[in-house]
């Protein structure tokens, strides 16, 4: 499909949902092979009218080069020509990009070599346009295809669930320092252009109905949504996601319920789009003294400060069930990634002057490489800087489902 084309669904997509009539669109669509039938299934179980003539729209973009024409004439096959006519008009009146004749595809690196981030120019407009990063002249990368695009503003929503004070009767310390790191990452994130709501000391229903009421929102004007907790935690069996947060009270909410509330069934509004969670949180109460490497590869001693760990044992659930990790098969919700400060099964550390040391490594390399490095390159040196960290040892880790490549929005 070409980039006009998919201007034009986005511009009208708030006019779509609010009048398209999709019943009437389901056997011409299959007939026309524009979607088979499971697809069709899946956008009738979207939820109401709307929000699957929204995912109608969205999924459009991706079946070819005659989806658009194919559509308009299934819109007016079925009396909705009025809809038909009114994308046609949005289509006409976007601006058609230069032509520049005579260039080739060239890779172009940002200066000083530190970048990985290149950018694809092509010429040739017969080829049809996909969706992506600009070029100086307005011409769309064929890179972007495997780049998230993020261009509305703000970005999305990022929510922030700071637990530092803990009920008497959970028998949970307080999280000091936990507030530098809550602090830092709400100047990031908005940074980055996110809509950023930090809630603090919260119990596990508190959680829940705060996690909820985001994926319910809706974002279909929007291209990603980030949700960062910063509390205690522990080891839990699992089937996708491992590991539990506590809430104030001591109750547990299960990493992977948190994350299933946002993935493409629950939010229909989020499919396709990128879904970051962020968990600073023990995944256990093992302690990692690591082993001896060459001198060349250590780092640094003991921190400048007492150390405390988010940890709580592992609580042996019930009754006959899998322990944790024994599932054979793990699902793969796509454009999701979890990133956990530390390993299953142990501690994560935390400063009550600094902050912990994922959250402040996180913050760090973030602000250094996010104009020029992808998320899942910049995790990797968090998790090298934080491996090489003090007595006792931390590795942090990360479950990645993206689909592409994912830069943050930098101002």
């Amino acid at each position: 499909m070409e980039e006009a084309q998919r201007r034009a669904l986005r511009r009208g997509r708030p006019q779509l949902v609010a009048e398209l009539r999709v019943a009437p669109l389901w056997e011409p669509l299959e007939e026309r092979g524009l979607f088979t039938r499971t697809m069709l299934e899946e956008l009738q179980s979207a939820g109401s009218r709307g929000d699957q003539a929204r995912q109608l729209i969205i999924d459009l973009e991706t079946r070819g080069k005659q989806a658009f024409p194919i559509f308009l004439s299934i819109l007016r096959d079925t009396g909705q020509g009025g809809l038909a006519d009114m994308l046609m008009e949005k289509c006409q009146a976007l601006p058609a990009p230069p032509q520049l004749p005579g260039l080739r595809p060239v890779k172009l690196e940002l200066h000083g070599g530190k970048s990985n981030r290149s950018e694809y120019f092509r010429t040739n407009s017969s080829t049809g346009m996909a969706g992506g990063i600009p070029s100086p002249w307005g011409i769309v990368c064929e890179f972007s295809i495997f780049v998230y695009q993020l261009k509305a503003n703000p970005c999305g929503h990022c929510l922030i669930l700071n637990n530092v004070t803990f009920s008497r009767d959970s028998k949970l310390l307080t999280r000091d320092g936990s507030d530098v790191d809550c602090e830092k990452l709400e100047k990031l994130f908005k940074a980055f252009s996110f809509n950023v709501l930090t809630q603090r000391d919260l119990k596990a229903q508190e959680m829940t109905v705060e996690l909820q009421k985001l994926a319910q929102q809706d974002h279909s004007t929007l291209d990603c949504c980030v949700v960062v907790i910063l509390s205690h935690g522990c080891q839990a069996s699992h089937i996708q996601f491992p590991g539990a947060i506590y809430g104030t009270d001591g109750n547990l909410i299960p990493v992977e319920k948190i994350v299933n509330y946002y993935n493409g069934s629950s939010c229909p509004s989020l499919r396709g789009k990128p879904k970051l969670f962020f968990i600073q949180a023990c995944g256990g109460d093992q302690r990692d003294r690591g082993f001896v490497v060459n001198c060349d590869a250590l780092g640094e001693e003991a921190p400048g400060g007492p150390l405390e760990s988010d940890a709580n044992p592992f609580q042996t659930p019930q009754g006959s069930v899998d322990q944790p990790d024994a599932m054979a098969c793990l699902p793969t919700p796509s454009d999701i990634l979890v990133s956990y400060s530390t390993f299953p099964g142990y501690v994560s550390w935390r400063e009550a002057s600094r902050g912990s040391w994922y959250v402040e490594t996180l913050v760090n390399v973030l602000q250094q490489c996010a104009h020029t490095e992808d998320l899942q390159s910049m995790l990797v040196k968090v998790t090298d800087a934080v491996s090489a960290r003090g007595v006792y040892k931390q590795i942090p880790g990360c479950f990645n489902f993206l689909r592409k490549k994912f830069f943050f929005m930098c101002q």
